[in-house]
C-alpha cells in the first residue's frame, strides 16, 4: 500500500449517508483527516480504522505537479 499525504482522494467502502463515497486527505498525523467530497463534512479515523475502511486510492497529491 502507497503512503498516504494530504491532498489525495480515496475511496471508502461504505458510502458516506450524502451518498458520496469519495474523500479527501486533510490531515496525517495518528489520526487520518477526511472531507466528503460530496458534502464537505470532515471526520477523523484512526490509521488502523482507515486502512480497514479504505477501498482504493483515486488520485495522488505527490502524482500532481504543483509548479
Amino acid at each position: 500500500m502507497q503512503p498516504i499525504s494530504v491532498g489525495d482522494r480515496v475511496q471508502m467502502k461504505k458510502p458516506h449517508p450524502c451518498g458520496s463515497d469519495e474523500w479527501v486527505v486533510y490531515r496525517i498525523g495518528a489520526d487520518i483527516g477526511l472531507r466528503c467530497a460530496g458534502c464537505g463534512r470532515q471526520v477523523m479515523l484512526t490509521r488502523s480504522e482507515f486502512n480497514k475502511r479504505l477501498k482504493k486510492m483515486l488520485s495522488s497529491s505527490t502524482q500532481k505537479d504543483t509548479g
